[in-house]
Parts: structure tokens; C-alpha cells; sequence
């Protein structure tokens, strides 16, 4: 059977086709793609020789519509509709069952190497430009794909397990391939579960954050602390924060996590001596979001910190997700007084671009580099030209992640003058910080009155 044979019943005139056929695009629905996995299935019961089934979503295609119109991302879904029917394989069948997303069932495919393949080629037709008459736009797709029987053997349980896939496509980045498998089930219902227990404990105010200091190369005083996030779940234990704001940030609710980290931070700063800034990180989200600045001002405002002393940190990879609104956010947080750093310096695509592109007043040398600035000679260039490059656009910055003398020596001979790492201190919580600050406060006056004993 060729791919129109096996459309041609959706595109049939008998009038009860029309109740399994897509209006716009002519391909199947749902209801027709669940009659075709069925009965598929049925064929199959008593061998159950396997078949694949998978679902395409368009990336990114809600801004097609608010900026081109409807009419201009309905001609989008017929040209993947036309793209998708024309490159199945034999016996193939596609159908369309949401706004941009795609289901297709793969009779010939077996396994996860063939859906694998398949998912490829459909990546790169559909990421050839669609011609919209006076301009071409460029687009990409997400895949999962689920193998009857192993992923399931009714229809819900194969559609439920190819949506999986594509879940975790979508969370690992755009044009992602993902073949459902039990362990892909296993970590999307842990995240579940991390999910659940991180808005419980937002709720009872049990994230906290803890300090990490920021000191002067030149003698190790300290400057600041950056603000990390710590959490600690009564049945999961510790949970990386590495895990559970990436977690937030995917599931919608990053913005109350912020809130109240931000307030905790705050607070503690505010008691901190004036000289002493806090650092804070933005998530991606709030890079996008254009109340953040008034979001943030809010926060400090009701706490009583000063603006001045408030930094934030964001990624260029952050930045990113929407360059034009990400730079109106930063010129926003820089108008009321708060600083603003580029986080991960040198990991990203085009960092030279984002100095060039927004306004910063420090940059933070990735760890990557400074840890192998003693013995990696590129690694050590890589750092000079950066020192270099930000003293001639009167950039601060900071090196992350030191963890020896030798690292600490070799960045001052080269000219840095901050830094953070386990060297000077790990990240603690409020009351150790306090002490901290407290026993090097002691620490100048006593070499003060010292001094004046010397004179």
C-alpha cells in the first residue's frame, strides 16, 4: 500500500468520512487514527509483531500565528501535512490531531533504531523552509515515538506513551527524537513526583537559600554572596537544584519559586553590611517575561534592600529564548538601580554578541576554565582574553569555581580580581553567613588596632 493509498480513505467523498477526516489539512483525525492503531492492533493480537506509532509537534508555531496571522500558520499545517504524506514509508499513515501536532502509524518499523531513522528523515523535511508567498519561514519538530507492544496495547496506552516521548523531546530542546522506553516513563513520573513535593514545600516555605561568598583576589575580603537555592524533601532527601528549578521552570510555576527565594535572600541581605552586595540568578522564564523588573523591584522594595546592592545573574543561553525582550527586561532592571551579570561566560554560542547586544556590569569566567586554568594552556588564554577583552569595556569579573591556591594565583597574575569557589567558602545557610561576615569584621578591626600599636 503507497502513503496515498493509505490516506485515501480520509480524503474519501463518502459522507461518513467526514467525521474522520482533519478539515483543513484532508488528513485523518484522531478518531481515524484510533480505528487505523486498532485495528492494526486486532491483526496483531495473536502474533504480536511490532508496529510503531508517533506524534510530531511543530516548535515554536504560537508565534507564527500572533505574528504572520492565522491564515499564514494554517498554510504552514497543509505544507507539513503535504510533507508528512508525501516521505511516509509503505503502509504508512498520518494524521493531524491537535493545532501543530502530528500522529503517524509506522506498520514496517519494529524497533527503536528503525523509529529512530524515520524520526530523523521527518526532522529534516520538516525543517526546510515554508514558503508563505512573500517570505520563507524556518521551523523545526519534536518527535516521540511509542513500539507496540512494549509501549503499550490499546490505543490510550500507545498514544499516552508516544506523548511521553515526545514530552521529554520538548524538554530536552528543540528537533529532539525520543523513543518511549520504561526508564523514560520512570524519570517522567520522578519528575512528577519532585514536582509535587517542590510546590508543597513552596507552599510551606521549606526551599531555603544559602550564602557562597564572592571575595577580592588580592587579599580574600569579601565582596558579596551569590544566593543558591537548597532543598531538602522529608521522603526524597536533598535535591539538586540543578534538578528541581529546571523542574520549575518547565512546569509553569518558576516565577513563585523566584518570589520566594528572592524574598529570603532579601531579607538576609538587607542585614548584611552596606558594602556587601547579594547576587541572584534569573531563570530563563523571567527573561520573557516582561514584568520581571517590576516583579523584582517589588520584591526588594517590600523587604527594604536597596536596589543598588541587588545583582542579578542570567545565562545567554537564557537570553536566547527571546533576545529582544530579554534586552528591554535588562535595560528595565539596570533603570531602577540593580546590576546585572553574564552568568556561564564563554559556554555559549556567540557570548562576544551578548556583550556587544545588552548592557552588563560583570561577567563570571565559567568554572570549566578556571579549572583547568594551571594546567591547559588554551584554557589559560582563554581567560587572559576575556580578562582582557572586558577591561577595555570597563566589565567587572568574576571567576567561578576556584578550588585551589594555585587556580586563585594563577587568575591574579593574569589580572582577575574576584572570585568564588570551595577555596573561599561553600554556600551556607543565613546564620553561618552572619558569622562569617561577623568574624572578618572582627578580624579588620583587629589588624586595624595592630597596626596603630606598630605607628
Amino acid at each position: 500500500m503507497t502513503p496515498e493509498d493509505a490516506n485515501q480513505d480520509a480524503l474519501s467523498p463518502n459522507p461518513n468520512a467526514v467525521a474522520y477526516t482533519d478539515p483543513l489539512t484532508g488528513l485523518g483525525n484522531r478518531r481515524r487514527l484510533m480505528d487505523k492503531i486498532r485495528k492494526l492492533a486486532s491483526e496483531r493480537a495473536d502474533d504480536p509483531a511490532p508496529f510503531t506509532i508517533g506524534i510530531a509537534n511543530i516548535d515554536g508555531f504560537k508565534p507564527i500565528n500572533d505574528l504572520f496571522g492565522h491564515a499564514a500558520g494554517d498554510e504552514i499545517l497543509c505544507q507539513v501535512a503535504h510533507r508528512l504524506r508525501a516521505c511516509l514509508p509503505d503502509g504508512g499513515f498520518v494524521a493531524r490531531i491537535e493545532s501543530d501536532e502530528f500522529a503517524f502509524v509506522l506498520p514496517l518499523v519494529f524497533e527503536k533504531k528503525g523509529a529512530e531513522k524515520i524520526g530523523r528523515m521527518f526532522k529534516d523535511v520538516l525543517s526546510a523552509p515554508y514558503d508563505l508567498g512573500d517570505r520563507n519561514v524556518r521551523l523545526s519538530a519534536s518527535f516521540g515515538f511509542a513500539v507496540y507492544p512494549f509501549a503499550g496495547e490499546q490505543f490510550a496506552e500507545l498514544l499516552k506513551s508516544a506523548d511521553t516521548a515526545l514530552y521529554r523531546s520538548k524538554r530536552r530542546g528543540r528537533g529532539q527524537i525520543t523513543v518511549y522506553s520504561e526508564e523514560i516513563a520512570e524519570e517522567m513520573r520522578r519528575g512528577t513526583q519532585i514536582e509535587q513535593a517542590l510546590r508543597r514545600a513552596i507552599i510551606a516555605d521549606e526551599v531555603a537559600v544559602h550564602f557562597q561568598p564572592i571575595v577580592d583576589l588580592s587579599d580574600g575580603s569579601i565582596q558579596g554572596f551569590e544566593a543558591l537555592a537548597r532543598w531538602t524533601d522529608k521522603e526524597l532527601g536533598f535535591v539538586s537544584p540543578g534538578l528541581f528549578i529546571p523542574l520549575a521552570e518547565e512546569r509553569g510555576f518558576i516565577d513563585s519559586l523566584t518570589e520566594t527565594l528572592l524574598k529570603k535572600a532579601s531579607e538576609t541581605a538587607r542585614h548584611w553590611p552596606d558594602k556587601l552586595f547579594l547576587s541572584f540568578n534569573l531563570s530563563s522564564a523571567q527573561l520573557i517575561d516582561p514584568a520581571t523588573a517590576f516583579n523584582v523591584l517589588a520584591v526588594i522594595n517590600r523587604v527594604g534592600l536597596d536596589p543598588r546592592r541587588l545583582e542579578l545573574e542570567i545565562t545567554e543561553t537564557a537570553m536566547m529564548s527571546d533576545p529582544e525582550v530579554a534586552a528591554k527586561v535588562v535595560d528595565e532592571l539596570h533603570g531602577v538601580g540593580i546590576r546585572v551579570s553574564l552568568d556561564d561566560f564563554g559556554t555559549g554560542q556567540s557570548s562576544l554578541g551578548r556583550l556587544r547586544d545588552f548592557t552588563f556590569n560583570k561577567v563570571k569566567i565559567d568554572r570549566s576554565f578556571v579549572s583547568e586554568i594551571t594546567i591547559d594552556k588554551s584554557a589559560e588564554h582563554i581567560v587572559r582574553a576575556i580578562l582582557a577583552m572586558c577591561e577595555g569595556l570597563n566589565l567587572k569579573v568574576i571567576a567561578e569555581g576556584i578550588e585551589t591556591e594555585e587556580q586563585a594565583a594563577k587568575l591574579r597574575e593574569l589580572g582577575c580580581k574576584s572570585g568564588q569557589g570551595w577555596l573561599y567558602g561553600k554556600a551556607v545557610d543565613a546564620a553561618a553567613t552572619f558569622a562569617l561576615i561577623e568574624a572578618e569584621e572582627l578580624a579588620r578591626a583587629s589588624a586595624s588596632r595592630t597596626s596603630l600599636l606598630i605607628r
